[in-house]
């Protein structure tokens, strides 16, 4: 006779924290998928704009949760944008003009809408001059810059402000790890 014994806290624990961590185990499993696919300079470089998009729309409607909801609502446009033959950072630039353009005009706090249209124009920049760039060095470059962008996300999941942290999460172990695995590929071509 085989009588399961109920699970003692010692035994959830580890499963509960585990739980807790599901933006990382994301992140992890979206750098991983895209490391499998063999990613080149534009597939990081529009994971960068995604990025910044992300916070710039949480920043300019100043609500956490518009970057979460970018996530899925920025990556259809700059893919859409490629499927209609737009450069992907021309979607991305019209789509992040609009959107400064509109948290001026609903006056949401100027120092995070600031602080994110300077993170989109010089993370975003990079990206853009990484893909113009020769493949393996506009690779280099654009992991570069998203592993910039993971500092951007730990200053955030930190100061618990503009993103919901969780999403912070998510993102550095997405940056990060995607960021070094293209300078890597970029070095062993």
């Amino acid at each position: 006779m085989n009588v399961s014994m109920p699970a003692t806290a010692e035994a959830v624990a580890p499963q509960r924290s585990l739980l807790r961590r599901w933006p990382s185990l994301l992140g992890l499993a979206a750098a991983a998928g895209q490391l499998v696919l063999d990613p080149d300079t534009d597939t990081v470089a529009t994971v960068i704009a995604v990025a910044v998009l992300c916070y710039l729309g949480a920043a300019a409607f100043d609500r956490r949760w518009v970057a979460w909801a970018g996530c899925a609502i920025f990556s259809a446009i700059i893919v859409g944008s490629e499927i209609v033959d737009v450069a992907w950072w021309v979607a991305g630039g019209v789509v992040a003009l609009v959107m400064i353009v509109a948290g001026l005009i609903l006056g949401v706090p100027r120092l995070p809408l600031t602080a994110q249209t300077a993170a989109l124009i010089g993370y975003g920049g990079v990206a853009v001059i990484a893909s113009f760039l020769a493949p393996r060095v506009g690779l280099a470059l654009a992991g570069l810059a998203l592993c910039g962008h993971g500092v951007w996300d730990v200053i955030h999941y930190r100061r618990n402000r503009v993103v919901h942290r969780s999403l912070a999460e998510f993102c550095v172990l997405l940056d990060v790890p995607l960021g070094v695995g293209a300078i890597i590929l970029a070095i062993v071509g």
